[in-house]
């Protein structure tokens, strides 16, 4: 069975005021192209569908056109679950009709999806937090473990009441093994879809996405990768933006990265998906496939503004966060040239060369009996950490006097 893990698509995100739509739409239209030439038999889609509460018309629009691309029109089940920047009950809310494309959208950690039967795959098996399928091609059933997104108090409403005094990570072990232990035994496959903030014991923690709403603080909510029943074949996570594989060769643990790079943050990273291929009670095999749409981020320096200039000209389809280094302010004629000749700068960062970092030798002893402009000059580097005047504003400076 090929499964293919994609996850983070943020639909609607923008980066500062630049829309990524156009840019969203050739690489769902990618993900499309991968999923038909490479035969998959089910997408698994682990959250953050959407990147805020309530998306654009247009956001909305591309997410459902995707889902149905994915499921060829009801021959692929395609499951996808809500993460932290979703609305569960938005992402609930389409699901009667969705089903009816071999879409399932599971929006709460405790939904309990409905038995159904299509003419492609059924559904023969589902209670809180788990859902067995029988695709047609298969002698054998896939079963899945899911949990979508909630902050630890409704996580713990959800799983149970009595839960108030004990570690979130306790709960969802618990929880987990339960289902495990009856519904996943060695004649199926088993697999585990969650949006949550897991890391491997004694490994340091991670560092979430620049713009990511913090799913986890301090160090209460911290959910191990041991925790996952020893049943599951592979674990399909959401959240972290970058691909990486927290479990083993044998039993993986994989953020499969978001869809695009959504901050400078993530400059230089590749971004993909994976494909699995499972057979029951066997270790599965994996392969990425990177994407390829979307436009590069860059973070560059320079110190000399017709440096920037001519690398702007060469790299024209790209997001910059861009820093100039002087020991002036930028005058408002090179900020100017510098966004006539690009148009994805979304960051113009002026940094001081000569940036004092003992404050105490900011404090100068001014001559109040000096000439009125090195008086000015004096004032001003007071004021900006030892950095000059340009001959802009020395101009006006006179221009005033």
């Amino acid at each position: 069975m090929k499964i293919l893990h994609t996850a983070d698509w943020h639909l609607g995100k923008r980066l500062e005021n630049f829309s990524r739509l156009e840019e969203q739409k050739l690489v769902m239209k990618e993900l499309v192209e991968i999923v038909d030439s490479e035969n998959i038999d089910l997408v698994l889609v682990a959250g953050d569908l959407f990147d805020n509460f309530n998306p654009s018309t247009e956001a909305v629009e591309l997410f459902y056109k995707t889902l149905k691309q994915l499921s060829k029109n009801g021959e692929r089940p395609v499951i996808a679950i809500a993460g932290n920047h979703d609305s569960p009950d938005r992402i609930d809310a389409p699901n009667p009709l969705a089903k009816e494309c071999g879409i399932i959208l599971i929006g709460h950690p405790n939904a309990e999806v409905p038995i159904f039967e299509l003419e492609h795959f059924k559904i023969i098996n589902t209670d809180k937090g788990f859902i067995e399928l029988k695709l047609n091609q298969f002698d054998y059933p896939i079963r899945i473990l899911h949990t979508a997104y909630a902050n630890e108090i409704r996580l713990k409403e959800y799983l149970g009441e009595d839960n108030k005094e004990i570690a979130l990570n306790q709960i969802l072990k618990e929880n987990w093994q339960n289902i495990a232990e009856n519904y996943c035994d060695e004649n199926g496959v088993n697999v585990l879809l969650t949006h949550l903030f897991m890391m491997k014991k004694g490994m340091p923690k991670p560092e979430e996405p620049e713009g990511e709403k913090p799913i986890m603080i301090g160090n209460a909510d911290l959910i191990y990768s041991e925790i996952i029943p020893e049943q599951i074949q592979y674990s399909a996570l959401g959240h972290l933006h970058n691909y990486q594989n927290i479990g083993t060769a044998e039993k993986p643990v994989v953020y499969s990265s978001s869809s695009l790079c959504y901050s400078f943050s993530e400059a230089g990273q590749k971004k993909s998906v994976t494909i699995i291929e499972a057979k029951p009670n066997q270790n599965v095999s994996l392969k990425n496939i990177p994407l390829t749409q979307g436009k590069t981020l860059f973070r560059k320096t320079f110190n000399n503004v017709d440096k920037a200039v001519d690398w702007l000209k060469e790299n024209q389809d790209c997001l910059i966060e861009l820093t100039l280094e002087s020991d002036t302010f930028l005058k408002a004629e090179d900020r100017k040239l510098l966004y006539q000749t690009h148009n994805g700068i979304i960051h113009l960062i002026p940094k001081l060369r000569n940036k004092i970092d003992d404050l105490s030798q900011a404090d100068i002893s001014i001559n109040l009996n000096q000439d009125i402009q090195d008086l000015f000059k004096d004032y001003f580097k007071s004021k900006n950490q030892n950095q000059e005047p340009n001959d802009e504003l020395l101009s006006i400076f006179k221009e005033i006097i």
